[in-house]
């Protein structure tokens, strides 16, 4: 939950659904659209703010370390804070949009429009643990998915009109040409018609797709670079579109190893 979201259509939505809130909430409260549609407007970014620094700095530093009288506490500081700014809101609300002609609202306003607000914090809460829930069944499903083609422990390919198993380990990187990809192996070089893109859905997650022509065992990296990496002795280059991610799942990959091999050796 602590991660920011990746996609941004999901605040996009979750800003959109802020603002209808806002404008339902206060319809009646402003008879005027234009007095409306700024007083929502000031609105707005206290609600986000409180809710985005609720959600992505107070749960995950506080609440999900299991900090909870932190936690207690900064929440309600941060509801003093927030409902202080609102009322300087609704001040300059009354003293420039309305000349002073609108009346002033009263506590009960000021309670209903602190709930509103919490309301959609507690929605962006929802709609975060949500989406934390759906990439956690992705991985979940990766993993098992990963773990099914590992049991396999080869590749099997149509060959010469033959179909052959390669074991895994003794796959280098597969190359994809013209009108056929070619599995480099530490022992020979195989041929066969199948599409690169097919067979990296058929391979375990050891295996990384680095350019729309390579696909490389990660097991065999020697060396590696932004645009380039050295597996076994051969040299391959790094599609521009892959480097970002190629990047991220290879430094991903080094900390776990890492990890495991710390906590090996202290058993050892």
């Amino acid at each position: 939950m602590h991660k920011i979201l990746k996609k941004p259509h999901y605040h996009i939505a979750y800003w959109i659904l802020v603002v209808l809130v806002l404008l339902f909430a206060f319809r009646t409260t402003w008879g005027n659209g234009t007095l409306l549609f700024f007083f929502v407007s000031m609105m707005l970014p206290i609600v986000l703010g409180t809710s985005y620094f609720f959600n992505y700095v107070l749960v995950p530093k506080f609440y999900l370390t299991k900090r909870y009288a932190r936690f207690t506490f900064y929440t309600f500081c941060t509801a003093i804070i927030s409902v202080y700014l609102e009322i300087l809101v609704i001040v300059f609300a009354f003293v420039y949009l309305s000349n002073f002609s609108y009346v002033m609202p009263n506590t009960t306003q000021i309670t209903i429009m602190t709930v509103i607000m919490y309301m959609l914090v507690f929605v962006g809460s929802f709609l975060l643990m949500m989406n934390q829930i759906t990439e956690n069944r992705q991985v979940i499903q990766s993993l098992i998915d990963d773990k099914a083609k590992r049991e396999k422990s080869f590749l099997e390919i149509m060959s010469n009109r033959k179909m052959i198993q390669i074991p895994y380990n003794e796959i280098i990187y597969i190359e994809s040409l013209s009108d056929y990809i070619k599995v480099i192996t530490i022992k020979d070089e195989i041929k066969s018609k199948e599409k690169i893109s097919k067979l990296s859905e058929k391979l375990p997650n050891v295996f990384l797709r680095i350019h729309r022509s390579f696909i490389i065992n990660t097991e065999k990296i020697k060396e590696r670079s932004l645009d380039q990496v050295l597996v076994d002795d051969y040299q391959l280059n790094i599609g521009r579109s892959y480097r970002k991610d190629v990047k991220e799942l290879l430094n991903s990959r080094d900390k776990t190893t890492t990890i495991v091999n710390t906590k090996y050796t202290s058993k050892g």
